[in-house]
């Protein structure tokens, strides 16, 4: 037995009857829904409720990571967007071209998180252009994190459906 043999023995392919891909799946959305542009939700509700210092903390942090998620856009945007399309395009092509079970489930995890990618940046350029504070930068965190919670809810009902059509062919297939 070679080692691709090994490794595919000890790491099982078949991603859609893996519990690992569901946990994995879910952990990926629940951080993703959690933290709002590099800040946790938790902050962002504390700054609602009681103003003042944890407001100003929010800003402050919202500020730093929005100027480093526009530093690092601007200075390696387009090679990250060349490299981000060229590895999803390849993912789909094996996956849904060549029917690869594997490039099918991390295609459709690490797609919808590209379009979150997307969506922080947008968000950071808006609050750059803004400088929002107070209420209105709540409502803008808030207005990510819904739009954040839209496409994780899409992304895991179409990971679901396709998931089980995946596990029903390989059922009849076997049968």
């Amino acid at each position: 037995m070679n080692l691709t043999q090994t490794l595919f023995e000890v790491i099982d392919m078949r991603s859609f009857s893996n519990p690992w891909f569901w946990i994995g799946l879910v952990v990926v959305w629940s951080l993703a829904n959690n933290w709002v542009l590099g800040v946790p939700n938790d902050m962002i509700q504390r700054a609602r409720r009681y103003g003042g210092n944890a407001d100003a903390d929010l800003a402050e942090l919202v500020r730093i990571n929005c100027n480093r998620l526009m530093y690092i856009s601007s200075i390696s945007g387009l090679w990250l967007s060349a490299f981000g399309c060229f590895f999803l395009t390849g993912l789909a092509i094996m996956g849904f071209f060549y029917w690869v079970e594997f490039a099918q489930a991390v295609f459709l995890l690490v797609f919808p998180m590209s379009l979150v990618g997307l969506l922080n940046v947008s968000t950071a350029r808006r609050f750059q252009l803004e400088q929002s504070t107070g209420s209105a930068l709540h409502k803008l965190l808030n207005r990510h994190r819904m739009f954040t919670q839209f496409i994780g809810m899409v992304s895991i009902f179409v990971t679901a459906l396709w998931g089980m059509f995946w596990n029903m062919r390989d059922l009849i297939l076997l049968h």
